[in-house]
């Protein structure tokens, strides 16, 4: 398959009016990161332009050096305590009913960077009391303690994204592991969270290893799930091995959704940011149904 060139329906809109001129003086003059401009997304001229962004903590320099991600690796230099006030109020000015935040990797930190990621959480709550927050957080080397640092302070929904098969990690990862991102999913769930993953496709997995993947998710009772075409950032980065034609994407959700999973968002352009809303809308409204179906049975 030639990858040279991009098929026609991936396609992503221009960074361009009104709201995405508001948010992108919103990130600067509150100093922020997004992930929407470090990992170089292809939805930031959407989702901007609906007053909407991601929120990226601790910085943008990752003490990981997975093959497949643009956020620039290294030591970071900076710990910025003031960083969780910004980010209420940055918030809270984009008048959000729904909030993404996430984080490079901070290895170096004795706790990871858990205790930012809960006053982040609980000043975001304290200013925006009607906000939803999801978070999309590293993996805390396997230390449930760190996890149950940022669970305490009350997400509405968890996120830990597995990105590929299990045979893929250590090549595309690096320093993740497969078996501890699923125990990660696994604590949050047994905690009583909603909870979040999401795969990329393209990266030359197979499709016997995809089925697995979606498998393994059903079994850890993941509430939602988000499918989409990897990208490839810059020639130094993993190489796409295939474009995913939306048909397989679509297959790839029923077969998901037939196993059990709640939600499923599968397509070219979906991230486990895009459109997260409507996302959480999706599951709570699987959730009531499937509350009165049992109540029903009764």
């Amino acid at each position: 398959m030639d990858t040279t060139r991009k098929p026609s329906w991936l396609r992503a809109k221009l960074p361009s009016g009104p709201g995405y001129q508001a948010v992108r003086k919103l990130v600067d003059d509150h100093k922020l990161h997004t992930v929407c401009q470090s990992a170089q997304c292809p939805n930031l001229g959407e989702c901007w332009s609906r007053g909407t962004a991601t929120v990226m903590i601790l910085g943008n320099i990752c003490t990981r050096s997975c093959n497949f991600c643009a956020i620039q690796t290294g030591r970071p230099t900076e710990l910025d305590l003031g960083e969780p006030a910004r980010v209420a109020d940055a918030v809270a000015k984009m008048n959000l009913k729904h909030c993404v935040i996430t984080s490079v990797a901070r290895d170096e930190l004795k706790d990871g960077g858990a205790s930012v990621w809960a006053a982040t959480i609980r000043a975001v709550r304290h200013a925006n009391p009607t906000t939803a927050i999801e978070v999309l957080t590293p993996d805390w080397k396997g230390n449930t303690a760190l996890l149950d640092l940022v669970l305490d302070a009350k997400p509405d929904i968890f996120n830990h994204n597995l990105e590929t098969v299990e045979r893929l990690q250590k090549p595309v990862r690096v320093q993740a592991r497969y078996d501890r991102s699923r125990s990660i999913l696994q604590h949050a769930k047994s905690r009583g969270f909603t909870t979040k993953t999401g795969i990329m496709l393209g990266l030359g997995e197979r499709e016997e290893e995809i089925e697995q993947t979606l498998r393994d998710i059903a079994a850890d009772k993941t509430d939602i799930v988000t499918i989409g075409q990897y990208l490839q950032p810059t020639p130094q980065h993993w190489p796409v091995a295939r474009w995913v034609h939306p048909d397989e994407f679509i297959r790839w959700k029923e077969f998901g959704l037939g196993l059990g999973i709640g939600v499923i968002e599968s397509g070219a352009m979906i991230r486990s940011s895009y459109h997260a809303d409507e996302q959480s809308q999706k599951y709570t409204g699987v959730e009531h149904l499937n509350t009165v179906n049992a109540l029903a049975e009764v």
